[in-house]
């Protein structure tokens, strides 16, 4: 038995009042006035910035920043979260709005200190960087942004035409897609239900209640495919005017890449690899078509169970299975996980207005990250809540860093989410013996591989694609052709996709709310599937340096975090290697089906 057992972790909302108790409240009023007083004092430092600031003057500014910095960030993320627990609350939606042209504001009147520094000779600013201590990567990375970085007048407007211009329409989209309802007939029962209660269906045993399932997602978003695509036409028209226009990045993408710092000729790597490698999920669908007595898989039948039972996990369970994964590989990560569900900043709760999908939020380094999922029983549902869980451990055992180095990069910030979700699936796989359950999970690690690396290797091929293709003008309709092509290439012969599909570009929040995001999740899993055959090498030996690459959080640039385990990130064998291992997982499954 669990030693988490004893523990019956309830599904709930979360508390959100160590941020704040409401939006008007006294302690609301004194954060704002606190930030219009930092905001002052900071901007008393625009008339001694020089080149012969003392050491001691420049950690001072820094101080100053950061501190405004953590202070902007809870104000702004109390609004965040409030808004994702109910992105109808009009209250919530008017606050978060306020707040990002209060962090505008507040970005604006620091901007001074941001160009002086990006501007200052080599030789100068190699001498503050000598003294910066945990602030040294931060301030390199702002080096590098100076080949794109415009005028402080025109940044300033470029910061106000962000809240006011692409974040209302990122918050817009979400309002009007987080209020859909969906009718599905499960039983002979009509039901009226939430996006997240609709995914259940899609691992549906009866292929019937699958298809329709998504049939009545798409026939929801098809409805308002002419508006939502229309909002992601004004977002990709204003990313390229901004990026590729004004500041002159070579790509659309390449502004993220620079984000994320990853070189553009390791995600050029990365996508063709992942486009090499098709042809063996291809293999795996024909395997799967087989073993559920088809001739062919339907788009409908991709997440269909293999098992003979459908395995469901209440709440309390699946809270106890995740922690008692965690603590077999190392107690820390146990502990760690268990602060969410102590400090009450789980939400799991099914509800309308919700927001959909699943993210943990962190706001600054010594508050517990909060967690948004729609926790619904599945296996899925176990395996969401692990990557969530994994995503809160690496931010808190990076928390020791200062609130503008603490934060990874996006590719690596999938690394514990992902591995995280390995350990349950091992764990699983350890607890029972028999074999058609090893079926089953193996069938499901493989179906999360297609899901993490050759579906959002292809989403940001086609993001690619769409960036060229509003640029020449391509209608709502275009893109959903071009969505189509890159379906059909994904999946080959192996998969039949309807044309209903279509639509499905206009439900991915991703490509709306963060451009280009999604090949983190690949270049994550890839890693993760690396990592996790080393530990499975090394046993004990390979925790403490695990630990040690989360921990570092955002204080180094992602290579130099990988180097330090051994990886070239810009070597194609090592992305291989990821793809090498789910070969030895497919022939594994190939001979367990041969002998089913």
């Amino acid at each position: 038995m669990s030693s988490f057992a004893n523990h019956q972790y309830k599904q709930q909302a979360w508390r959100l009042d160590k941020l704040f108790p409401d939006f008007a409240s006294p302690e609301m009023d004194e954060a704002l006035a606190r930030v219009q007083m930092q905001l002052e004092q900071f901007a008393a430092w625009q008339s001694k910035l020089n080149p012969t600031l003392t050491q001691e003057e420049f950690q001072a500014i820094l101080a100053a920043y950061e501190k405004l910095y953590r202070e902007i960030s809870v104000l702004y993320g109390f609004a965040a979260l409030r808004f994702s627990a109910n992105t109808q609350d009009q209250a919530a939606q008017n606050y978060m709005a306020r707040m990002g042209q209060l962090a505008a504001e507040t970005q604006n009147r620091q901007l001074f200190f941001e160009l002086w520094w990006k501007n200052l000779d080599e030789e100068t600013a190699q001498g503050f960087l000598d003294a910066a201590a945990e602030y040294h990567y931060w301030l390199d990375t702002l080096r590098r942004q100076k080949p794109y970085t415009l005028t402080e007048p025109e940044e300033r407007i470029i910061n106000l035409k962000n809240v006011n211009g692409r974040s209302v329409l990122t918050q817009l989209y979400s309002s009007i897609t987080n209020r859909y309802t969906f009718n599905l007939t499960v039983n002979g029962e009509a039901k009226t239900i939430t996006r997240g209660e609709l995914t259940t269906y899609y691992a549906s045993s009866d292929p019937e209640l699958r298809a329709a399932a998504y049939q009545e997602l798409y026939r929801v978003y098809a409805h308002d495919a002419p508006i939502l695509g229309q909002i992601y036409q004004a977002i990709i028209r204003d990313w390229r005017s901004e990026n590729v226009d004004l500041r002159h990045f070579s790509t659309p993408m390449s502004v993220r890449n620079l984000v994320n710092d990853i070189p553009d000729e390791v995600v050029d790597t990365l996508l063709n690899v992942i486009q090499a490698n098709a042809p063996l999920f291809h293999r795996y669908f024909r395997l799967k078509a087989n073993l559920l007595g088809l001739d062919k898989l339907h788009r409908y039948d991709l997440y269909a169970p293999t098992g003979k039972t459908e395995q469901t996990y209440p709440f309390a369970e699946a809270a106890s299975l995740v922690l008692t994964s965690f603590n077999t590989f190392h107690p820390r990560l146990a502990e760690l996980a268990r602060r969410v569900f102590d400090d009450e900043h789980l939400d799991s709760e099914v509800r309308p207005g919700k927001s959909g999908g699943a993210f943990c939020a962190p706001i600054t380094p010594d508050l517990t990250p909060w967690v948004l999922q729609s926790y619904h029983g599945q296996p899925n549902d176990v395996a969401t809540l692990a990557h969530e869980l994994g995503h809160a451990i690496h931010f808190m055992l990076a928390e020791h860093h200062n609130a503008l180095t603490w934060l990874s990069s996006l590719p690596l910030m999938e690394t514990s989410s992902t591995f995280g979700e390995m350990l349950v699936i091992d764990h699983l796989l350890t607890q029972d013996p028999d074999p058609e359950v090893h079926r089953v999970l193996l069938f499901k690690q493989m179906d999360d591989a297609y899901a993490t690396i050759m579906r959002q290797g292809y989403f940001a091929l086609f993001e690619k694609a769409a960036h060229e293709a509003v640029q020449s003008g391509a209608t709502v309709d275009v893109l959903s052709d071009l969505y189509l092509a890159n379906l059909r290439e994904q999946f080959g012969d192996a998969v039949e996709v309807s044309d209903d599909f279509r639509h499905e570009w206009v439900a991915i929040p991703h490509f709306y709310n963060t451009p280009f995001y999604v090949y983190a999740y690949a270049f994550g899993q890839l890693l993760v599937l690396s990592l996790y055959e080393q530990y499975k090498q090394e046993g004990e030996s390979f925790k403490a340096g695990y630990l040690e690459l989360l921990a570092a959080g955002g204080s180094a640039s992602p290579v130099e975090i990988l180097q330090k385990a051994g990886i070239d990130m810009h070597a194609a064998a090592f992305w291989q290697g990821g793809f090498d291992v789910l070969a030895r997982l497919l022939e594994k499954l190939e001979r367990l089906a041969n002998t089913g």
